[in-house]
């Protein structure tokens, strides 16, 4: 079955995506490149939980508190945070420009008997479409578009009224240089190196 090529827009970077297809075999891989996700996501999960709650006055420690809400995860990569949104409840949709990170999350969700729509496409297009969701995250993603503030218009044309986008990003501090950079791709390893570029990374007040 062949896939439909990307429509790369103004907020996709074709480099990054090329890195990370190329190492998208390795998404659930806790020891892989992608190691330091799985580390961060429970405490990452558990935050998503309690703002999403707390924003639509849901309680946070029911089983299933994201019931009736929609959510896209935008750069959803392999798939390591829209699986547990599903399973808090949430109808998710995960959107990746690498088509090959999409096939990884697919496969992986069917192994978990869950219902994910993923799709390989960029924001904009989704956005130029008319879908609107209640949630709307973007996780480690914006230091890795080609147009920062397009992408964060792009992002605000996807949510609902009422509804709550939640971005997490690499702080641009000498911290982040040596454990993002200097740590992660040339000591240890764990991601190419190229993967990140500093000058990219973002302040608090930037974003």
């Amino acid at each position: 079955m062949s896939a439909a090529p990307i429509d790369f827009d103004q907020t996709v970077d074709p480099e990054d995506v090329a890195r990370f297809s190329a190492i998208a075999e390795d998404w659930w891989s806790p020891t892989g490149p992608f190691a330091p996700l799985h580390r961060l996501n429970p405490t990452r999960v558990a935050y998503l939980r309690a703002a999403i709650s707390h924003h639509f006055g849901r309680d946070a420690q029911t089983i299933r508190p994201l019931d009736g809400i929609t959510l896209i995860d935008v750069g959803c990569g392999g798939g390591l945070i829209c699986e547990p949104m599903r399973r808090l409840g949430a109808t998710v949709t995960g959107l990746d420009a690498a088509e090959r990170s999409i096939a990884i999350a697919r496969a992986h969700a069917e192994t978990q008997g869950l219902t994910i729509d993923y799709r390989a496409a960029s924001a904009e297009t989704v956005a130029e479409n008319g879908a609107l969701f209640d949630v709307v995250l973007s996780l480690e993603v914006i230091e890795h578009t080609a147009d920062p503030s397009h992408f964060l218009k792009t992002l605000a044309r996807l949510v609902k009224p009422g509804g709550i986008v939640i971005l997490s990003t690499l702080n641009r501090t000498a911290k982040s240089y040596m454990m993002g950079i200097v740590g992660a791709e040339y000591i240890l390893r764990w991601v190419p190196r190229g993967t990140h570029n500093w000058q990219q990374f973002m302040r608090p007040s930037e974003l």
